[in-house]
């Protein structure tokens, strides 16, 4: 069973962050976010799925007081490529007046966050902030909008683990892997 787990593993994947490498940009995310809002008591929410590991790992690295929910809209439903955002889950957490912080695995071009977004800000939320583990580095960003906090970042390559998908699999590999072309 070991050996079927193993060869599961796409071959043609390289590491790009091992998990020591990962843990000290989570430590530095923390504190960049803990300084701008240990004061607002915010809503965090995590971006279902792939925000989901990230968010665990980065929810015990912020000493004060905050209000956790979770949102869940895709676009990408497993693929590589993105289409329209489909709603799955809205948080049930009152945004009314409140400081929202979003958090995800991935930022590429920046349609999901970007609407997100705005719908908290519809809902009525005072400030919204989000911040994610990667920034994939290119010229394809939605314009006016990009994410107030940032881990790590990544050449324009299809990345996986730690909360990222690849093929509806391997969230939980403890690593970024870059799929090589």
């Amino acid at each position: 069973m070991l050996e079927t787990r193993r060869a599961a593993f796409p071959k043609n994947a390289t590491r790009l962050f091992d998990r020591k490498v990962i843990d000290a940009a989570l430590d530095t995310l923390a504190n960049g976010i803990t300084e701008q809002l240990s004061d607002k008591t915010p809503v965090v929410l995590p971006v279902l799925h792939g925000g989901l590991i990230m968010s665990g790992h980065l929810l015990t690295r912020l000493h004060f007081p905050l209000h956790q929910d979770y949102i869940h809209a895709t676009r990408y439903r497993g693929a590589t490529e993105g289409s329209n955002l489909q709603w799955i889950a809205k948080p049930l957490t009152d945004l009314k007046d409140r400081t929202v912080l979003l958090l995800d695995d991935i930022f590429d071009q920046g349609f999901t966050l970007a609407a997100i977004n705005q719908w908290c800000l519809q809902q009525g939320a005072a400030a919204v902030q989000s911040a994610v583990l990667i920034t994939k580095k290119h010229q394809r960003d939605v314009a006016d909008y990009r994410p107030d906090y940032s881990a790590l970042s990544v050449n324009d390559r299809y990345v996986f683990g730690f909360g990222m998908d690849y093929q509806h699999r391997w969230r939980n590999a403890d690593g970024i892997y870059a799929i090589n072309n």
